[in-house]
């Protein structure tokens, strides 16, 4: 008889967006290209569309740490009327980027004047990461925190965690606390117990 599959790693730490933790890999570095090119922008202001937990927090940090730019997060969760006055204010110099789970037209703000402006922004979509950004995501989390894994230790959290870089920090930070509570290094082993004992308190 197969097992159950193991259930996704919590979110019970906090997490860090930070523009130097950014991994950039084939499924975000489109998105990244365009991001680092503000002046080739049609208008200044772009769109950044995404699922939750797939980088928009991570490359809005990237892009403002390098620009001038105005961030909005969740902006189909934000007042039309500012949106419409944020858009027309942007510039060259101070552009505007915008983060939705949503492409505009499921918004639902009923204020034309921003919808024709949304019209004519420029999207940039971010899928869920893929396998190849959440190892390098990983291993770079780990490499911060001057802890050494194995290839092993990546793979295995691969098939096992959420799907997101909030998910991988959230891993990460468990997995780090535990060691230094246990002094322990981080193995498989010790992976299995952090997952089985965090579920436990849920």
């Amino acid at each position: 008889m197969s097992l159950p599959p193991e259930p996704a790693l919590p979110l019970a730490w906090p997490v860090d967006h930070r523009p130097e933790r950014l991994a950039i890999t084939a499924a975000n570095q489109s998105a990244a290209a365009w991001l680092a090119t503000p002046g080739l922008w049609p208008v200044p202001v772009t769109l950044l569309i995404g699922p939750e937990g797939s980088g928009k927090s991570h490359l809005a940090g990237w892009f403002a740490a390098r620009t001038q730019a105005r961030i909005i997060e969740q902006a189909e969760t934000r007042d039309p009327e500012s949106l419409f006055h944020a858009w027309n204010a942007a510039t060259r110099d101070t552009p505007l980027l915008l983060t939705s789970r949503l492409v505009p037209r499921d918004w639902g703000h009923g204020l034309p004047d921003l919808a024709s402006r949304l019209g004519a922004t420029p999207q940039v979509r971010l899928g869920e990461p893929d396998d190849e950004l959440l190892a390098a995501v990983l291993a770079k989390l780990f490499a911060e925190r001057g802890i050494k894994v194995g290839d092993d230790l990546i793979r295995w959290l691969l098939v096992r965690m959420e799907r997101s870089l909030s998910a991988a920090q959230s891993v990460v930070a468990a997995l780090d606390a535990e060691a230094l509570a246990r002094r322990r290094a981080i193995t498989i082993p010790l992976a299995r117990e952090v997952i089985d004992g965090q579920f436990s308190l849920f």
